[in-house]
C-alpha cells in the first residue's frame, strides 16, 4: 500500500522590514547620539574656558584682612573646580580674613577666607635673643622652644655643677605672620620680633614663657618657608 504524499505549499522566506523614521528604537538611538555629542562638546568647552581668579601677591597669613591690594587677578582654566577658588569676576568679599596660610602666587581657595570669628589662633610677638635663621620668614612654620634661666634648674643639677637647663618645646608648627626689625636695630637677634600665630589653647604656655626668665627660640620647620 502506497503512503499518501501530502502536497504542502513551499515555505515563504520572511522579509526584514526597514525601520521607518517613526520606529521608537531609531528615535531612541538618535537621541542618545545627539546627547553624547552635546555632552562631549560641553566638556571640551568647559575644560578650555578660562575664569578670572584672585591670586595672592605675597604670603597671606591667618588673620590678614582680605584686601584687593594684596591680590592680583589671573585667568586660569579650572574646569569643574572653578567654585573651589575665589573668583574675581564679582565683588571682593568684605569684612573677611584669611583663615589659613596662602602662599605667594597661590590661587586663593574659597575655603581659606571667612569671618574673623572662625579664627582659632592669636598673634603673639616673640622677641629674638639669638640671630634668626634665614628660613624664618612670613608663612613659614616654626616650633617654639623655651630654655629656662639657670636659676630655674633643679637643685640636684645645680649641686652637681650641671646648671644648664633643659630646653622644652612649647608648641609645634606655628605659622609666622610677620618678621619685623627696627631700622638700624642692633644687639642680640638684631632687634627682630617675630609674630607667630598661637592656637588659643596653647596661649598660656607660650605667654608664660615669654613673661618669665629664660629664652624663647623659634626653630623653623624645614621646607615650610620655601
Amino acid at each position: 500500500m502506497e503512503t499518501p504524499v501530502l502536497d504542502l505549499p513551499a515555505p515563504v522566506a520572511a522579509r526584514l522590514r526597514r525601520p521607518g523614521w517613526r520606529d521608537p528604537r531609531l528615535l531612541v538611538g538618535v537621541v542618545l547620539v545627539a546627547a553624547s555629542v552635546a555632552l562631549g562638546s560641553w566638556a571640551v568647552g568647559a575644560a578650555q574656558r578660562t575664569v578670572p581668579v584672585w591670586v595672592a601677591r605675597d604670603v597671606l597669613a591667618p588673620g590678614d584682612t582680605l584686601r584687593a591690594s594684596d591680590l592680583v587677578v589671573a585667568d586660569v582654566r579650572l574646569g569643574v573646580a572653578g567654585d573651589d577658588y575665589l573668583r574675581a569676576d564679582g565683588d571682593l568679599p568684605q569684612d573677611r580674613v584669611v583663615l589659613r596660610t596662602v602662599g605667594a602666587g597661590e590661587l586663593v581657595p574659597a575655603g581659606a577666607v571667612g569671618s574673623a570669628d572662625a579664627l582659632d589662633v592669636r598673634p603673639v610677638a616673640v622677641p629674638l635673643e639669638n640671630p634668626p635663621s634665614r628660613d624664618l620668614v612670613a608663612g613659614a612654620a616654626v616650633d617654639v622652644w623655651w630654655t629656662p634661666a639657670e636659676a630655674d634648674a633643679p637643685a640636684a643639677a645645680q649641686e652637681q655643677g650641671a646648671v644648664t637647663p633643659e630646653p622644652r618645646q612649647l608648641a609645634s608648627a606655628l605659622t609666622v605672620a610677620e618678621v619685623s626689625a627696627p631700622d638700624g636695630g642692633f644687639g642680640p637677634g638684631g632687634g627682630r620680633t617675630v609674630h607667630v600665630l598661637v592656637p588659643v589653647d596653647e596661649l598660656p604656655g607660650v605667654l608664660g614663657a615669654l613673661a618669665g626668665d629664660g629664652v624663647v627660640d623659634l626653630v623653623p620647620v624645614p621646607g615650610s618657608g620655601a
